[in-house]
């Protein structure tokens, strides 16, 4: 057995080439302003609508797979055991998602110029809270998302140095390497560190695989010591389980496929089968990923049973320090390991940062400010993305809650959009007024069971096993289909 220890991860030598590593991002992020053709939001934001198949996909990877998948699903496997296999529906929901409304969307976003997730609502319903509305849930869901990750990063930083560099200087070194590289040469800059940090994390991720498949003799050890140590984590799932699994696919189906950053990439695809083949592929990696993760948290907790939830969240961390022991890798394995982890999070944040960075600069900006030029509007947007991380760094350091829950809790939240862009897309007749009260009814509903439950009234997060967040997206739909069934009366 061992224990989880202070010991450096990396030592001297590989810390130095896991730093020069980080820094050739600012330069690939330089590159990316050199590259640039005009200095307009589109150009800033979408990468000039250019984005080639190679860099599209590695950039809807490593934004798709971040800290979440290496940090938080490694912890939720270790807390949950063979359940956590539900993960992997998770991300496939996501890619079936995008796969349905992607190609429409992208036709109409290259019509209309779309930048924004909420440019298309907007055009479609011409509803102006609507768009505020929704636009305030992306900036929301994204806030969160960039938050999760810093907390992942700070992790990686302790482990790496032993803890000679505290949680909150390593959160505040790398969010200013990233800020630097976004604000230079934005989605190209993004999507070029995006296709290194992709192609690193691939590699990374099946190197650890097929480690602990040497080293402990693979799936055989991991459920022998599980069924030795801790037998609940081998049990059939309960009713509320399987409801929760339920509600977990439909985070995914309706929430992932949603990510303002996400839908971004769509819009930057420079032609429609680029984006296909894109997607095609992206069908296969949660195979490779999500269930190559979860057997690292797996075998965390054959390796040390019994650690809480807080300490659960460093299973991968766990995993690498064993590896590491026995004399199974050596620098330049572990370099490559934490390099993925780093390169999962960083990929998810840059994107994120930009794409809530384009939200308040284009949907709130714009409207309080018109008759900006193109050029003045990027500057604005380079200077939100700084504020945007200095306020992240400071809320990522004082928040205590793991990192699943604050995924989960950014899902719930933006599923509430999925109505505008799904009945949007396929139902002509469906007016902006319903959907406006149906997205509003849906999110106070899930805020009101999810502030209500935190301050400890009987009210659990999850009603009968189902997220606050899907009970949302259910009365959001009813709310909807009364609304345009009473206008449908009026009309009569």
């Amino acid at each position: 057995m061992t224990a989880v220890n202070n010991e450096a991860l990396l030592s001297t030598e590989g810390t130095l080439i896991l730093c020069a590593y980080i820094l050739t991002l600012i330069g690939i992020g330089w590159l990316g302003k050199k590259a640039q053709k005009e200095k307009s939001l589109s150009d800033f934001y979408l990468a000039g609508r250019g984005m080639g198949f190679f860099v599209l996909f590695l950039t809807l990877y490593a934004t798709q797979y971040s800290g979440n998948t290496l940090v938080g699903f490694a912890g939720r496997a270790y807390r949950e055991g063979y359940q956590a296999l539900v993960l992997i529906t998770f991300l496939s929901a996501a890619v079936g998602a995008f796969a349905i409304y992607g190609p429409r969307l992208y036709r109409l976003s290259k019509k209309h110029s779309f930048i924004t997730p909420s440019d298309y609502i907007e055009h479609r319903f011409e509803h102006k809270n609507l768009t505020y509305l929704s636009a305030t849930l992306c900036v929301v869901a994204l806030a969160n998302y960039i938050l999760t990750n810093l907390k992942a990063i700070g992790f990686i930083v302790v482990a790496v140095t032993g803890g000679a560099i505290p949680f909150i200087y390593g959160v505040i070194a790398l969010s200013l390497v990233m800020v630097i590289y976004e604000t230079l040469g934005g989605m190209r800059s993004v999507a070029w560190t995006d296709a290194l940090q992709g192609t690193i994390l691939i590699v990374g991720i099946i190197t650890i695989f097929i480690s602990i498949n040497i080293e402990y003799g693979g799936l055989d050890f991991i459920y022998d010591q599980i069924h030795k140590l801790d037998q609940d984590k081998l049990t059939a799932p309960t009713m509320y389980e399987k409801l929760s699994w339920f509600s977990t696919v439909c985070l995914g189906f309706f929430g992932i496929s949603l990510y303002p950053h996400a839908v971004q990439r769509i819009y930057s695809a420079n032609k429609l089968s680029t984006l296909k083949r894109s997607l095609q592929i992206m069908a296969f990696m949660p195979l490779i990923t999500v269930l190559f993760m979860i057997v690292v948290g797996l075998t965390a907790l054959a390796l040390v049973p019994g650690l809480d939830r807080q300490a659960s969240e460093g299973a991968t961390l766990i995993v690498l320090q064993d590896l590491a022991g026995r004399g199974a890798i050596g620098t330049g394995m572990m370099v490559l390991f934490l390099s993925a982890t780093i390169a999962a999070i960083m990929s998810t944040v840059d994107s994120a940062l930009l794409s809530m960075s384009s939200i308040i600069t284009k949907d709130f900006y714009t409207r309080l400010s018109p008759g900006k030029t193109q050029e003045e509007l990027t500057k604005v947007g380079k200077i939100i993305s700084w504020g945007i991380m200095a306020i992240a760094v400071y809320f990522a350091i004082v928040l205590p809650q793991t990192i699943w829950r604050l995924l989960e809790i950014k899902l719930e939240l933006l599923i509430q959009i999925s109505p505008a862009i799904f009945i949007g897309l396929y139902n002509n007749k469906v007016k902006g007024k319903s959907i406006f009260y149906g997205m509003l009814v849906g999110t106070v509903f899930s805020l009101i069971v999810m502030i209500a439950n935190k301050q400890g009234f009987s009210i659990p997060a999850k009603p009968l096993g189902i997220h606050a967040g899907v009970w949302g997206l259910i009365i959001n739909c009813a709310v909807i289909y009364c609304c345009e069934k009473v206008c449908g009366q009026k009309n009569k």
